[in-house]
């Protein structure tokens, strides 16, 4: 038999409950809280400091990157001379040479069991690019062992696509 007692102290512990279980935050290794995270450290600021933090080094790579980017990027790098830019002679988390972000609006467009490509609409503090399609930023997620990582970065210069995959792949044939 319940007492007056508990049921006051369920009443009120209930609601509790259930309001902490549907706060809760999303998971470190969503994809979403993953670009959040970045896209929150690359506003920081002026907005100007970029994004190479996400490929600066390998152990930068392996905490953001999928294996196969990884390995595709590395042998990209092997064929570079010495002293000369990489294949990757721009910021990609900011399709920019000169990053300028105030700030950032993620969206997913598909999203299956083992791949999700998001969207990020970026916008600057000194003006956006003439060219619209220049401030999405598209990221395809695939999971592995390890959680979600990211498997290609693409978006557009002055509205032409380009991937990251696909310059680095290009890289390898000159």
């Amino acid at each position: 038999m319940q007492t007056r007692r508990s049921l006051i102290v369920m009443s009120l512990v209930a609601p509790l409950a259930f309001r902490s279980a549907q706060a809760a935050p999303p998971a470190a290794n969503d994809p979403v809280a993953i670009l959040n995270a970045i896209y929150t450290r690359v506003a920081a600021g002026k907005g100007d400091g970029g994004g190479a933090f996400v490929f600066e080094n390998k152990a930068a790579k392996a905490k953001y990157l999928s294996k196969s980017l990884i390995a595709l990027w590395a042998k990209a790098d092997s064929h570079v001379t010495k002293g000369d830019i990489g294949s990757i002679d721009f910021d990609p988390v900011t399709n920019s040479q000169d990053p300028d972000v105030k700030s950032f609006a993620v969206a997913t467009e598909k999203m299956d069991a083992d791949r999700v490509t998001l969207a990020v609409t970026l916008t600057g503090r000194l003006g956006n690019p003439k060219v619209e399609a220049d401030r999405v930023i598209r990221y395809e997620f695939i999971r592995e062992a390890n959680g979600w990582k990211i498997d290609d970065i693409k978006g557009a210069s002055d509205g032409e696509p380009w991937s990251v995959r696909a310059m680095l792949q290009e890289s390898l044939k000159t």
